[in-house]
């Protein structure tokens, strides 16, 4: 975890290492397995593997920010805002992060990047026209949380194993390289590709979500002891999910970024195991618990 004055969360970081280490045995298995299923191609499922691992390390931020049609915007371009996070990052004692807006009409934010010194917080121009100041401060300080924790680097590097899987599963299912789809001896090494694949596409999918929840509520539980403010988060909160639930679904242009915003983009039908964010409710009550406890006088 980055040193900040964010609240540490043991929680969290056992939560991260364990789905790292999870997801790398994951991942190293599945390669193994393809190698053996293909042994000609050994060598070049390795280099593949790696090399798509990688990809999805360095350009996290740029394939997010492309996603939400996002560009990076200077102190003269967006003072505001740039004033709130430079207030949010001295008071949190952490570096500040690269700043976007996202030109979208459904207000949201999101935060991204390999590292502190990569990260990019963003909002998008709706939020920028449905929050106040306060709302929009508290929104700014569950992004940074997001920052400090690493828990975006530890999402960006943990999808890889899903994605390579997904990859690495229509190349088994298409036969491997080189012609070998007519070829009846290659259907064992093509099934277990396929299995193998399968299953650890299922399981990152599922740990995956699962961090990402818990992430959520301790990025709220953060911003909200920084800020001191939790009403303020939970008004944003609900000002957010109102509009998501108003806007078109063809509007919702962020589909491949949902995971990272602070309400998801996509709407319906995600419950349980399949979301990527806590219920709303269960997210309020914890910030009104928290507010109740800095509202007792102390002593």
């Amino acid at each position: 975890m980055a040193s900040s004055r964010f609240i540490k969360d043991t929680g969290l970081t056992a939560r991260m290492t364990l789905t790292m280490f999870l997801l790398g045995g994951l991942f190293v298995a599945l390669v193994v397995a393809l190698m053996y299923a293909f042994r000609g191609y050994s060598v070049l499922i390795a280099v593949i593997a790696i090399g798509m691992a990688f990809w999805q390390w360095w350009s996290s931020d740029k394939v997010a920010m492309r996603a939400m049609r996002a560009r990076e915007v200077s102190p003269e371009e967006a003072p505001e805002l740039h004033g709130m996070i430079d207030r949010l990052c001295a008071l949190a004692d952490m570096p500040k992060p690269r700043v976007g807006v996202a030109d979208m009409s459904v207000a949201n934010a999101f935060a991204t990047g390999r590292s502190p010194d990569r990260a990019v917080v963003c909002v998008t121009t709706g939020i920028l026209q449905t929050l106040d100041a306060e709302e929009l401060e508290a929104v700014l300080a569950h992004e940074l949380s997001h920052v400090a924790h690493r828990d975006v680097l530890v999402m960006t590097v943990a999808s890889s194993a899903g994605i390579a899987a997904g990859l690495l599963m229509r190349f088994a299912q298409f036969g491997g390289m080189g012609g070998r789809r007519n070829n009846n001896s290659a259907f064992p090494a093509i099934l277990v590709g396929v299995l193998v694949s399968l299953v650890v596409y299922a399981v990152s999918f599922l740990l995956l979500r699962l961090l990402s929840r818990y992430r959520e509520l301790c990025a709220d539980r953060s911003g909200a002891y920084l800020t001191m403010k939790p009403a303020a988060l939970a008004s944003a909160l609900q000002k957010i999910s109102g509009e998501a639930a108003a806007t078109p679904q063809r509007d919702l242009r962020a589909n491949a970024a949902s995971a990272l915003c602070i309400v998801p983009a996509l709407r319906g039908g995600l419950s349980g195991l399949m979301a990527t964010h806590p219920p709303l409710q269960q997210r309020l009550e914890q910030l009104a618990r928290i507010q109740t406890e800095l509202s007792r006088p102390a002593g």
